[in-house]
């Protein structure tokens, strides 16, 4: 059996067959099909018409029915999709009562999505009713996706949307991420400016990280309909994020409010954390000041001639650590690379966008004789600290030109950052394995030929390997990350 374009003989049969289905459908109080009212006679006749309308037929009748487009209706036109430049649709699929339960609606979805490649179609895109059931269970079984919601005029309720990738070569559209977030006594410095600020969904707590872009465990981001970011990578592979389908993740993005100043603190080379921390990664991070106080300042390195005797002693003091601090006044637009082993703490007031390896080892010189409300001290690993800690090592802030263009302010061996001031069109560079985009100020869209996303300040989007040319609109300022090697 396979599915056969509907003609003007079988009109009459195939409305029999819909009110048939409708009928039973309410029978069985599954009541998002009432024959009359959807789906109607005139529907079925503009299907037959533009010649939209399939069927399959039995020995004895039509067993199954279902529209098919080579495109998609306007209203499915600024919907979030996750897939394709090319899209074909179906609707109104029914199996008849008798057939139900006999593996036809997978036969007849076969039969669409080979229809659909054949006429160049690269991604197909349906919706259903959020009450029916077996509908969201077959085409969840067949591969397809959710993607959002639908509301069509005269429903009670919404359509849940879906899509799915018919060929190799679909591009993967850019993917908004929902963070996850680091607060309460995991950050006792943390503030309240990510909610105040981005309007983050931090649950009022104060909080200092908001992890944008995340594979750690316990702190995955996410995209809209809840997919951790590990599962999406499972899902779609290189196409995703190039040759990191196989290995780790590699970066990791936060936006940081430093309520209060944070630890002093050191990270570990990939090396050291691979051999002292089971395995893991070592770290290197940049910063991006997005708003400082006035005089406010960062913990960058340690005062010259510091020798690790002296370290040593000061951190087993506490407050002694101080006075070799190297501080740095740093404002908005200053960037800061940490590289492992730089010694270094964000100053309070501070809010910044932190681009690092995906790595949650951290090594802590000293907290300010910080104390919880029972008051204990957080955990100190001076030991660790001392092991991996270059002296040497006291970098300068670079400021970010104010000129608009797209602008690489790092090039390291972990990433790459790039920050694009946007007058009307910014140009984003071409994508190596997969980028970060993070809108920082202004109204901005990222637009391709087939979509858009509007950014919000604050809001970051994945961007895949194979996704679209893609481009900015607006006036704004956004970051780009990006693996480098």
């Amino acid at each position: 059996m396979e599915i056969i374009q509907a003609t003007e003989r079988e009109l009459d049969e195939l409305l029999s067959f819909y009110q048939c289905v409708a009928d039973n459908m309410e029978e069985r109080n599954i009541r998002h099909w009432h024959w009359g009212r959807y789906p109607t006679e005139e529907l079925i006749r503009e299907d037959l018409q533009k010649g939209q309308l399939y069927y399959m037929r039995t020995d004895e009748a039509i067993c199954a029915a279902v529209g098919v487009v080579f495109g998609q209706e306007p209203e499915y036109e600024a919907l979030p999709w996750t897939c394709g430049m090319h899209p074909g649709t179906f609707h109104r699929i029914a199996v008849h009562p008798a057939m139900q339960g006999a593996g036809l609606g997978g036969i007849v979805m076969d039969d669409v999505q080979q229809l659909l490649r054949r006429n160049g179609c690269d991604c197909i895109r349906c919706d259903t009713s959020e009450n029916n059931g077996p509908a969201l269970r077959l085409y969840e079984k067949l591969g397809f996706r959710r993607c959002g919601k639908i509301h069509w005029e005269g429903n009670e309720g919404d359509n849940i949307t879906f899509d799915k990738t018919l060929k190799r070569e679909t591009p993967l559209w850019p993917i908004r991420m929902k963070p996850a977030f680091r607060g309460g006594e995991n950050t006792p410095w943390g503030g309240q400016r990510l909610m105040e600020r981005y309007g983050k969904e931090t649950g009022g707590l104060p909080t200092g990280e908001s992890m944008e872009v995340s594979c750690l465990p316990g702190y995955e981001s996410r995209d809209p309909m809840g997919r951790k970011l590990p599962d999406l990578i499972r899902e779609f592979g290189d196409k995703l994020v190039g040759k990191y389908a196989d290995k780790p993740f590699p970066l990791l993005l936060k936006l940081i409010d430093a309520h209060e100043k944070l630890s002093v603190q050191v990270h570990p080379g990939n090396e050291y954390a691979a051999s002292h921390e089971h395995g893991k990664m070592g770290k290197n991070e940049a910063w991006l000041i997005l708003e400082a106080p006035e005089n406010g300042e960062v913990v960058y390195g340690l005062q010259p001639g510091t020798t690790l005797r002296q370290l040593k002693d000061a951190c087993e003091q506490g407050k002694a650590v101080e006075p070799l601090l190297r501080r740095v006044r740093v404002t908005s637009g200053d960037v800061c690379y940490i590289p492992s082993g730089c010694v270094h703490a964000v100053g309070a007031g501070i809010m910044l966008y932190e681009i690092q390896e995906s790595s949650d080892v951290t090594y802590r010189f000293y907290d300010w004789d910080r104390k919880d409300a029972e008051g204990n001290s957080r955990e100190l690993h001076i030991e660790q600290g001392l092991e991996v800690a270059d002296l040497k090592c006291a970098p300068r802030p670079v400021r970010v030109s104010e000129a608009y263009g797209t602008r690489r302010l790092l090039n390291e061996d972990a990433f790459t950052l790039d920050v694009i001031r946007s007058d009307g069109v910014g140009l984003l560079p071409d994508i190596n394995e997969f980028g970060i985009l993070t809108s920082l100020k202004g109204s901005l869209t990222l637009r391709w030929e087939s979509g858009e996303m509007k950014l919000h300040e604050g809001e970051t989007c994945l961007i895949p390997k194979n996704a679209p040319k893609t481009h900015l609109r607006g006036e704004g300022y956004a970051a780009l990350a990006m693996p480098n090697g």
